[in-house]
């Protein structure tokens, strides 16, 4: 069992920055990857960004590469997602998810992230 917090989030103009965290309690140990999704009205929910925990590889969506940057802190059990150069189209709930070893995933209860002038 794992347990997710998410804070950041909030409302930023076009061009800002934003940081998000994501904190993991329980059976941390048997993390393997941790991802961060989003979903905007009206569409499906997509994965945005994943880091590997052993080893720390990552991945990005084609949409926010460049911009955002996945990160992890192992001895905090938590991971990051900050976000530059946002865009309207960034405006979306954002929800960490983390995937076991054993391939249960778990998920935050999802932030809002706005990008508005």
């Amino acid at each position: 069992q794992v347990q997710l917090v998410e804070s950041g989030g909030g409302l930023v103009p076009p061009g800002g920055s934003l940081g998000l965290s994501c904190a993991a309690s329980g059976s941390t140990f048997s993390i393997y990857a941790m991802r961060w999704y989003r979903q905007a009205p009206g569409k499906q929910r997509e994965l945005v960004a994943v880091i590997i925990t052993s080893g720390g590889s990552t991945n990005y969506a084609d949409s926010v590469k460049g911009r955002f940057t996945i990160s992890r802190d192992n001895a905090k059990n938590t991971f990051y997602l900050q976000m530059n150069s946002l865009k309207p189209e960034d405006t979306a709930v954002y929800y960490c998810n983390v995937v076991l070893n054993t391939s249960r995933q778990y998920w935050g209860q999802g932030t809002q992230v706005t990008v508005s002038s």
